[in-house]
Parts: C-alpha cells; sequence; structure tokens
C-alpha cells in the first residue's frame, strides 16, 4: 500500500516552523505528523546543553519485508535568515515557478521530498529509516553522533545512506557528493614579555616569532591533490595582538588557521605538524586544534551509481561524482556504510530570499523514489 504527501505542501509545512539552528520543537512536530501515517516509528531525543544544545533528533524506521535497509539523512535546523528578505523567511509563499523560505533548499525541501517518495514507495519493498538532526549548521556536537549512539543501540543499521544536502549546481542532478574534505581550526599563542619599546632587553616580543611561525606554515605544501580530491589548502584566518598602545610591545600575540585536506591526512597529524613548526621557533607556543571532520570518500560503486541512474531516469542528466565544497554530517555517517550525497540545486542556501523551483521538489521526489526502487530491489 502506498499513500500520497505533497511534496510542496511539506515543505511548506516545514519551512514556516522557525527552525535556527540548534533546533527543537515545532519543526519536528510537522515532520512526524507526515510519517507517522506512513507506518513509520518515530523516536525524538533532546540532547546537550547550552550554547550548543539543546538539540532535537528524529529517528524514523518502517520495517519492510525485503532484506534491505535503506537510509536517508538530513538536518531540519537552519541558519539564522539575516535581515532584507523580501518577505517573511519563514511565512513559506510561492511567487511564480519558486518557493521562498529559509530551509527551501537546505535542507526542508529535500527532506519533503524523500518523505513524498518514500508514501509512494510500498511498505513491504525494503526497510526505510529517516536520520534527522536539528544540529548540523551548528557545531553539530549534539546531532548526528548522538543520532549515532542511538541508532547503535537499538540495532539500526542501513545498508547505504543518502544525504539530501543541495549538492546540484546549474541544475538539478548535475552533481553529487562522494566524500568531503577534512576540517581543521587550529590555534597558536606565542607568549613573550611586555616592556616599554625602548628597553627591549627588558622585554620578549612575541610578533617577530609568530612571523617566523606563520611564514614557515605557508612554505609548506601539503599535497597535489589525488584522483577524487583537490590540493589541501592551509589558510589564515586571523592574527591578534590587542595591543593600544605604541611605546608597548605585547606580552603575547596569536594567530589562527584553518585547514581544508584531503583524505592523504588525518586531522591530528596536520595539529601535530603545526605545533612542530611552532614549538621549533618557540618552544613555550600554544597550539590548540579542533577538528570538524576527517576526509572521507565512498569511492564509485553500486550506491553512486544507482543514484546515477535515477537521476538520469527523470532529468537525462549525467551526474558529476565530486567532493568539492564544505563538510556535512556525511562526515560522521560514512562509519556505518556507503554514503553519498545528492540534493537540490545549492544557488540560494544560506542567502536572503532562499527558494526552491517547484518543479524541481517534484523532480526529485521522483529521483528520490528511483533511488528507493533501485536500492531497495
Amino acid at each position: 500500500m502506498t499513500h500520497h504527501v505533497d511534496p510542496v505542501e511539506l515543505a511548506r509545512a516545514l519551512i514556516a516552523a522557525p527552525s535556527v539552528t540548534p533546533a527543537t520543537g515545532a519543526v519536528f512536530d510537522a515532520l512526524e505528523a507526515a510519517l507517522t501515517p506512513l507506518g513509520f516509528t518515530v523516536e525524538r531525543f533532546i540532547d546537550g546543553i547550552e550554547p550548543d544544545g539543546p538539540v532535537e533528533n528524529l529517528l524514523a524506521v518502517r520495517t519492510g519485508k525485503g532484506p534491505k535497509h535503506f537510509g536517508f539523512a538530513g538536518h531540519l535546523d537552519v541558519v539564522p535568515p539575516g535581515v532584507g528578505w523580501t518577505g517573511d523567511a519563514f511565512a513559506p509563499e510561492i511567487r511564480g515557478e519558486l518557493l521562498y523560505g529559509r530551509g527551501a533548499v537546505d535542507m526542508k525541501g529535500s527532506i519533503a521530498a524523500f518523505v513524498a517518495a518514500a508514501a509512494a514507495t510500498p511498505a513491504e519493498a525494503g526497510t526505510i529509516s529517516l536520520i534527522i538532526t536539528g544540529d548540523e549548521e551548528g557545531p553539530a556536537i549534539f546531532g548526528t553522533r548522538a543520532l549515532m549512539e542511538h541508532m547503535d543501540a537499538r540495532g539500526v543499521k542501513p545498508d547505504m545512506i543518502v544525504v539530501g544536502e543541495p549538492t546540484s549546481v546549474s541544475k538539478l542532478g548535475d552533481m553529487v557528493k562522494i566524500g568531503r574534505r577534512g576540517s581543521v581550526n587550529i590555534w597558536i599563542d606565542v607568549p613573550g614579555t611586555q616592556g616599554h619599546v625602548a628597553y627591549p632587553h627588558l622585554a620578549d616580543n612575541p610578533i617577530p616569532k609568530l612571523v617566523k611561525i606563520l611564514t614557515a606554515i605557508d612554505t609548506v605544501s601539503l599535497d597535489a591533490g589525488t584522483d577524487w580530491f583537490q590540493p589541501s589548502n592551509i589558510e589564515f584566518t586571523d592574527i591578534e595582538v590587542g595591543n593600544g598602545a605604541t611605546n608597548v610591545i605585547p606580552a603575547s600575540a596569536r594567530a589562527r588557521l584553518s585547514i581544508r585536506f584531503n583524505d592523504r591526512h588525518r586531522g591530528a597529524d596536520l595539529v601535530a605538524m603545526v605545533e612542530r613548526i611552532a614549538h621549533d621557533v618557540e618552544p613555550n607556543a600554544r597550539v590548540v586544534g579542533k577538528i570538524s571532520g576527517e576526509a572521507f570518500l565512498t569511492p564509485p560503486g553500486d550506491l553512486s551509481a544507482l543514484v546515477a541512474e535515477a537521476i538520469h531516469a527523470e532529468t537525462g542528466v549525467t551526474p558529476e561524482m565530486s567532493t568539492t565544497g564544505g563538510t556535512s554530517d556525511a562526515r560522521f555517517l560514512h562509519a556505518l556504510c556507503p554514503v553519498v550525497e545528492f540534493g537540490l540545486t545549492n544557488a540560494t542556501m544560506h542567502k536572503l530570499d532562499e527558494a526552491v523551483a517547484v518543479q524541481d521538489l517534484r523532480t526529485l521526489t521522483a529521483i528520490y523514489q528511483g533511488i528507493l526502487i533501485r536500492a531497495l530491489a
């Protein structure tokens, strides 16, 4: 037995529930209300405390007779709308061929399309799960990783997962993400001894030391890229001394850098590399790294092939397999099973007047249904 869910109307219902990260409450109510009539068992739980929480997470599972288990992952939280929208960011409105609202493409629209696709897929075909967090746009501390622990405790393990991030660039279906680069931010704090500029022998200026450290880091070439990844890059993102006086040698100097790296590296190794460079110049320098995610790759295979087939069947487009862009929750989920990302066009995500083409929502629904049919066969 199948049901009918209008992806446009469901997208409107989800957009109408404000859910700036970290998200809880009404937006999850709207999704649960759509899933329960379709035979999904819905579990919701809240994790975390301020400032990074509380975060709500949802796991919905519909058990089928077939042996395969297909998972769809996504997030209901959105970035703040900002000032300058033509209308209300959380009052979804169709103008012409577009549905406007925060989250229309990133990524309430794709969640709505997947629910509609699942509704049209016979329940007996196989098991379908939705792994939905309210903490992807934020620190991602209490979101997908907490969901994965929840799934492990219940023995829920999909055979493959599609993350519904907006991966398409110029037209729906032109790009599928099969991996992502890793990301690490590193802080360097060089100590000195404060003093008067006229008496430098009584002080220890940390700025020249920091400059030497940054110069050494700037000469590092991590790699030339791989078959699937662009070259890793190191970018300096901040230098701070905080010295308001013209006649004072400062007591410390600080810098921050960001490294986006491919699967030839691990975040901890990159932090250790920066620490070695800093300590060669100043043994007392303090280096702290925060790894947002490791690089991962799902090599082209069964999952990417069936996604590409479903896309081509509905659009005539052959998607490019790519690892470009920032991080997503796929960086966690790939530990469970093969994972790829595919969703709407990303031209307006995080922008004022974010919008999705109404027809793209319907086409994406058909593509997701095609993926389900192939994955559960």
